[in-house]
């Protein structure tokens, strides 16, 4: 059974408590089907379990079959940078099929950031180690696909479908579900 290897940290993109009972860690791609199919069901059960789960997302393009998923990952980071990447990372699954130029200028637009700044980042390759570094971790933990999710450090088995209950198991005994 495979079980995180990086721990969740500051340097983490994350939402919810720093103490929350639960840490629930997703290796995700922005262009991934899967993804896109598991971003309400993980907004709802944050919704849910307010105050009871850190979420934290990390990348894991797949630029071999999605094109443009290291592009999208490089504007949330942009927007991390301004302090805006949930709201990037949002309008990026909400928007999933329509990712590409136009989209990560609009998105910079809604979110007041600059495009030119976007397109300097992005010529000087900014972003880029950072996604490969959330990359690395993600391999080293034995992620081979997206959305892979981590509850307190151990791989959830049952993928998306699984999440809810993994998340009761765990809340009941007090250790992830898997």
């Amino acid at each position: 059974m495979s079980h995180l290897r990086i721990p969740v940290s500051d340097q983490d993109h994350s939402v919810g408590p720093t103490d929350a009972p639960l840490a629930l860690v997703e290796y995700g791609d922005y262009q991934c089907p899967y993804c896109g199919e598991a971003f309400p069901v993980v907004k709802d059960l944050l919704q849910q379990y307010d105050g009871t789960i850190r979420f934290v997302f990390r990348n894991f393009p797949l630029p071999e079959i999605h094109a443009e998923a290291v592009d999208a990952a490089f504007v949330a980071e942009f927007a991390a940078e301004h302090g805006q990447f949930w709201q990037a990372h949002d309008l990026l699954y909400e928007n999933q099929t329509r990712l590409g130029p136009q989209l990560y200028k609009s998105i910079c637009e809604s979110l007041g950031l600059s495009v030119a700044d976007l397109e300097k980042a992005a010529a000087a390759d900014t972003y880029t180690a950072r996604i490969r570094a959330d990359e690395d971790g993600g391999i080293r933990s034995g992620v081979n696909g997206t959305p892979t999710f981590f509850l307190n450090g151990a791989i959830v088995q049952a993928g998306t479908a699984g999440l809810a209950d993994a998340i009761r198991s765990a809340l009941a005994h007090g250790k992830p579900g898997s």
